[in-house]
């Protein structure tokens, strides 16, 4: 039943991220952002949830079952400062932290097509390799963002939460 609840929130959540970012969506019917932010965000606990059910009862070596909690603990963290930002009214913070959470959203299509490369299982055993991989999933997009955002200027860094955004 994790799984499945799993799968189904996340497949809501990958379908309705997309749209949060069109910005003439945005300006031209800001309810309906709202509400599919708001329905992004309850798929995203409901995924949550079901994460920490299976990280609870799965057979998995420690490594990939804290791997695979670090992954949901970095989406609630984003979608935490991308929720309060917008309650502040910081809309340009908002949007950097909702990018953020749709990179660790993206994160298991990362992990897979990193899983399935050519000549990556022979890197190293299942239990090193995947937790390498889920880490890397979502840990690197987000760096890569980072230093892209910081070399982008002060433009690029203006209205930001302190010492988080």
């Amino acid at each position: 039943a994790w799984l499945w609840l799993h799968l189904g929130a996340g497949a809501a959540m990958l379908l309705l991220g997309p749209w949060q970012f069109i910005a003439r969506l945005r300006t031209a019917m800001p309810r309906l952002h709202r509400w599919t932010g708001r329905l992004y965000l309850a798929a995203g606990l409901f995924v949550s949830l079901a994460a920490a059910g299976l990280v609870a009862t799965s057979p998995a070596p420690a490594g990939i079952r804290i791997a695979f909690a670090a992954t949901g603990l970095a989406w609630l963290v984003t979608a935490a400062f991308g929720y309060i930002a917008i309650r502040c009214g910081q809309v340009q913070t908002h949007r950097r932290w909702m990018l953020r959470n749709y990179l660790v959203t993206l994160s298991p299509i990362a992990f897979r097509l990193a899983l399935h490369a050519p000549g990556m299982a022979a890197l190293a055993p299942p239990p090193v390799l995947i937790p390498i991989l889920l880490w890397s999933s979502w840990a690197l997009p987000l760096l890569l963002y980072e230093i892209g955002r910081r070399l982008g200027g002060p433009r690029q860094r203006a209205n930001t939460l302190p010492s988080a955004a």
